[in-house]
């Protein structure tokens, strides 16, 4: 997909040349806001920054259409992979396009460039002696008689005990995983228990590469402008050193390996997948009819930079891998020099989820009527650049009605429509600049180099900020001189309505002109800044300005002839709207989110100590809890018919309700209750961390807001116990919608589970 005709771009010496790329997006589903704005939303605003300087940029992007997910996917729809690829490409590309996204080209990985160029890189590290051939094992399916890839096997996890673990991953407990290490696997495709079986695969010497990767990163001069998360998750890989990686599967959808002895093998996806950017480079020169020339961007170390941005969970495979595979070619491969990744963006406290219909997906987002505009703006005013943050559709309601309307929209309606009602719509004569004009273009002009700071420097929520204040500044400029009041024809003098004199009409006539006048530069100006942003406001502000440039510039300074005078304007419109309050109720109705729920349980990780037999109770147990290096606290349980052998239970982590009433049971203080669940037929289980996180940790309903109560009495404790319920894969839910979690302040550690197998619906106790 080409997005303008155009001249072939091609690296010039002496000039700033311009290659971004965005991680390429699976083609097996709909992206979701987070993907969005981690990766095409944000090179998208800094292509178009870079455009308006003048540099010469290409914006390349695609869809990663290979491997196990992509089969999966298949397999799921009852399509071949090549069907779900053709279907997923068109719905990406309708996405992007309405987020106004502008790729130079958007493209796809499933090609004959792709082929050709991963093969010769391929190649090229074999001769230079850094692959390596292996015999691994690897599940079967004797039935549908092929090796099973990651994805195409479910089982028991070895660390959690989740029983629909993936081969690559647990959902659950997020641990990595390998295939072999499930318990209980089967196979997705035909639901048969399979066989271990050997299989010769080639790996990546990363280790042999290491010197070359950590000496590149290390002298690369661009790396102090990468992105914390980037430079952090680099450096570990580093400090634990680089290891052998398989770079081939037992798939058929893939880049064939080009060895006669794998010829039934094709490349491993995070191989192949960037290699992705330079093919589709070259297809989009080959569509412009010199495909050669996606070398002089590739193989021009001197001349180009290079910007990659992503998601943090892409970084160590842009960072590590793809340059390793490059420098082991030995050829001059231009290498990323900035590399900006961002944390994550959550949904109203709690993951995106198509599956569970909880949150945004692209394709959704243009069925609420809100204008694209409005939705880049909030995505980049959230962008989360140093750590998680959250969608909220109040804060989104906030921006729309409180920033865009009541600033920008306000300040550029104003000028026009006072323009047009009282110019004829004709930009009027400008006089002197006094002071306070001065003062106004002054100020504009720090913030403009403030802004071009930002966004050469890819801060680009802090530029999208340094733009609204321009705006403010327009907005106060307008408000101190009130150029409404020099066009009246009466002035107020000791209470009375006096007539002007001809004099002061016409000295106030050409102050208001000025006035004007100004603040129509400033109105140019503020579609120039905000283009890369929101584009389609500044289309719109461009044709009310009446006011088409084929490059709307970016200047060091307000460029203050960018409208002339006598020049006429279009017809001003109101180009934001506000968002009502029923509105953001049935969008949260919708997609999930809504009012604060509040927890009131101080519920905290412990770790039982000691346990002993109630001495006037068989079925209960006095446990001591640790709870920090300077709190134990002693605990009344029945869960001696649940848990016969007591010194199973030692050094055991638990979820404890520490606000609770004290207690005596049977003459025995309890400090607290250890929550556990119990079934209809009579199993109990005790509700634990799914992985080891600090005692003392704080247990709360993800989405939900703690406002603890200071003693907890046994009837609001009930009442709270009956909103606790257990939910699918074991995990306790508060309100049937919310999983109990462990966190440290805004960090999430852990889920927690019930650690045996209940019911679905059992409560909590």
């Amino acid at each position: 997909m080409l997005s303008d005709k155009q001249s072939i771009p091609v690296p010039k010496a002496g000039e700033r040349n311009i290659l971004i790329t965005s991680a390429l997006p699976y083609v097996n589903n709909y992206p979701h806001l987070g993907n969005i704005v981690g990766a095409v939303l944000s090179a998208d605003v800094f292509s178009r920054y870079c455009k308006q300087r003048g540099y010469n940029t290409i914006y390349i992007c695609g869809t990663d259409e290979y491997g196990t997910a992509t089969e999966t996917k298949a397999f799921k729809e009852g399509l071949t992979p090549k069907e779900i690829c053709d279907k997923y490409y068109k719905l990406h590309k309708e996405v992007y396009e309405w987020f106004d996204i502008g790729f130079n080209y958007f493209g796809r990985t499933s090609t004959e460039q792709q082929t050709k160029i991963a093969q010769d890189i391929f190649l090229k590290l074999n001769e230079n002696g850094y692959l390596t051939e292996k015999t691994i094992q690897q599940l079967y399916d004797e039935k549908a008689q092929q090796y099973l890839a990651d994805r195409f096997v479910v089982g028991t996890c070895p660390h959690c005990g989740y029983e629909e673990a993936k081969g690559d991953q647990c959902d659950k407990c997020q641990k990595l995983l390998n295939p072999t290490e499930l318990l209980n696997p089967r196979s997705v495709i035909t639901g048969t228990v399979p066989i271990i079986k050997e299989t010769e695969h080639v790996f990546i010497k990363l280790q042999d590469l290491q010197p070359l990767t950590k000496e590149w990163y290390e002298n690369n001069e661009n790396t102090k402008y990468w992105t914390n998360v980037a430079r952090s998750v680099t450096d570990s890989w580093f400090e634990e050193g680089l290891k052998e990686r398989c770079i081939t599967r037992d798939l058929k959808w893939g880049t064939p390996v080009p060895l006669d002895k794998f010829k039934d093998k094709v490349f491993y996806v995070w191989f192949d997948a960037p290699i992705g950017y330079i093919s589709i480079t070259a297809s989009y020169f080959n569509e412009l009819g010199n495909e050669s020339v996606w070398e002089k961007w590739w193989k021009d170390t001197k001349n180009v930079t290079y910007y990659e941005f992503m998601g943090k969970d892409n970084v160590p495979f842009h960072s590590v891998i793809f340059p390793s595979s490059l420098l082991g070619t030995k050829e001059d491969w231009k290498l990323v020099d900035v590399i900006s990744s961002t944390e994550y963006l959550n949904y109203e406290n709690t993951k995106f989820s198509k599956t569970n219909g909880i949150g945004v997906f692209g394709d959704q987002a243009k069925d609420t009527g809100i204008p694209s505009e409005v939705w880049r703006y909030y995505l980049i005013a959230m962008r989360p650049e140093q750590a998680d943050t959250q969608f909220k559709w109040d804060d989104l309601q906030a921006k729309n009605n409180n920033e865009l309307l009541a600033n920008l929209g306000n300040f550029t309606n104003r000028v026009l429509k006072f323009t047009q009602s009282n110019f004829n719509s004709i930009v009027p004569n400008r006089g002197e600049f006094d002071e306070k004009d001065l003062k106004l273009i002054e100020g504009i002009n720090e913030k403009l180099k403030e802004y071009i700071d930002k966004l050469e420097n890819v801060k680009l929520k802090d530029g999208l900020q340094t733009a609204m204040l321009i705006g403010k500044l327009g907005n106060t400029y307008l408000q101190d001189h009130k150029p409404w009041d020099l066009l009246k024809k009466d002035i107020n003098v000791n209470g009375k309505s006096t007539p002007k004199s001809e004099e002061v009409l016409k000295k106030d006539l050409e102050r208001c002109g000025t006035i004007i006048y100004l603040a129509t530069q400033v109105c140019a100006l503020m579609s120039a800044v905000f283009e890369p942003y929101i584009p389609s406001f500044s289309k719109k502000l461009n044709s009310q300005l009446n006011y088409n440039p084929d490059v709307n510039t970016i200047t060091e300074t307000i460029d203050l002839e960018r409208i002339p005078s006598g020049h006429k304007i279009g017809e001003p419109a109101g180009i934001f709207k506000k968002i009502e309050d029923k509105e953001i109720k049935a969008f949260k109705e919708q997609f999930g989110g809504g009012e604060e729920e509040l927890f009131p349980l101080d519920l905290r990780v412990g770790q039982i100590e000691s346990v002993k037999e109630h001495p006037e109770a068989d079925k209960l147990y006095v446990f001591n809890v640790k709870l920090s290096d300077k709190e134990t606290r002693q605990i009344v349980g029945g869960l001696r018919e649940a848990y016969p052998d007591k010194d199973s239970l030692l050094g055991k982590k638990v979820v404890v309700a520490c606000n609770l009433v004290v207690a005596k049971l049977k003459g025995v203080e309890s400090e607290g209750m250890l929550l556990a669940s119990k079934q209809d037929d009579g199993l109990v289980s005790l509700i634990t961390p799914v992985c080891d996180v600090p005692i003392g940790s704080k247990v709360i309903p993800k989405g939900g807001v703690l406002k603890l109560e200071k003693v907890i009495k046994k009837g609001p404790l009930k009442h709270i116990l009956d909103n606790l319920k257990v939910g699918p894969n074991n995990t306790p839910l508060f309100k049937t919608k919310m999983p109990l979690a462990v966190f440290s302040g805004q960090q999430q550690l852990s889920e927690v589970h019930t650690e045996r197998n209940i019911k679905e619906g059992s409560g909590i106790f």
